[in-house]
């Protein structure tokens, strides 16, 4: 049994970095997706995380950026002196695991299969999350009524504050279109403006998109609850209680 600490600031901060790392395929927080299982805090600034998939066969090459993301977001955190992040129950976890620790890459931990880094990989779906939040604000607008006189006029700034502005805001920054509340909303995931006449078929893309994102997403807390048989995760320190 893991014993634990009083003081919970390191791992309340570390908790506070896995927020930031998502699911590149499923574009939500490794913590919402209750995917990280533990953060265990040790001589104060030591820490190690351990992740679980859905599935034993989750494609090695999601579960890499992941667990890399997960080690770069705690390692730069400057109350923490160590980090290992260990994925398990994982047919490539051996694999990913040393190759994070090491600072391979993913093609130095998986010598003569791998043949690129995933860059590409995280940005096409970094793309496809931005067609999806697109779509989610312009639902918004359209539920009031504000798609309907020229709606290619449309720029960030008109869209009212919330969780669908500051989520777009996000993804854009993230592929690198402008973020600032004159630019221009209906853009392609290239920062080419939609036109008129292929602008319905865009906007049904782009549904398709979010669709299937959410779906995924939802298949995956299902496959996970019955992995596992739970859905807490739990975070312990060195003389104190589950977080």
């Amino acid at each position: 049994m893991t014993t634990v600490a009083q003081s919970n600031t390191v791992a309340e901060r570390v908790w506070a970095a896995l927020d930031a790392v998502r699911d590149p395929e499923l574009d939500e927080p490794i913590t919402a997706l209750r995917f990280v299982s533990e953060v265990l805090v040790t001589d104060g600034r030591d820490v190690r995380v351990r992740l679980r998939l859905p599935a034993y066969f989750c494609a090695p090459n999601f579960a890499y950026l992941m667990v890399a993301d997960a080690h770069d977001a705690v390692a730069a955190l400057p109350e923490v002196d160590s980090v290992t992040v260990l994925l398990e129950d994982h047919f490539a976890s051996e694999q990913i695991n040393a190759g994070v620790a090491e600072g391979a890459g993913f093609t130095g931990s998986f010598p003569g299969e791998a043949t690129r880094e995933l860059d590409e990989l995280r940005k096409t779906f970094q793309r496809k999350a931005y067609i999806a939040a697109l779509e989610r604000v312009v639902r918004k607008l359209s539920a009031a009524d504000r798609m309907t006189d020229a709606p290619l006029e449309l720029t960030l700034g008109d869209i009212p504050d919330g969780r669908e502005r500051a989520s777009l805001e996000r993804r854009r920054a993230a592929i690198g279109l402008e973020t600032s509340p004159g630019a221009m909303l209906l853009v392609d995931e290239h920062g080419a403006a939609l036109q008129s006449g292929d602008l319905a078929i865009r906007l049904r893309y782009a549904r398709a998109v979010r669709v299937s994102i959410e779906g995924n997403a939802h298949f995956c807390r299902g496959l996970l609850a019955t992995r596992y048989g739970e859905t807490s995760s739990t975070t312990t320190y060195e003389n104190g209680a589950d977080r």
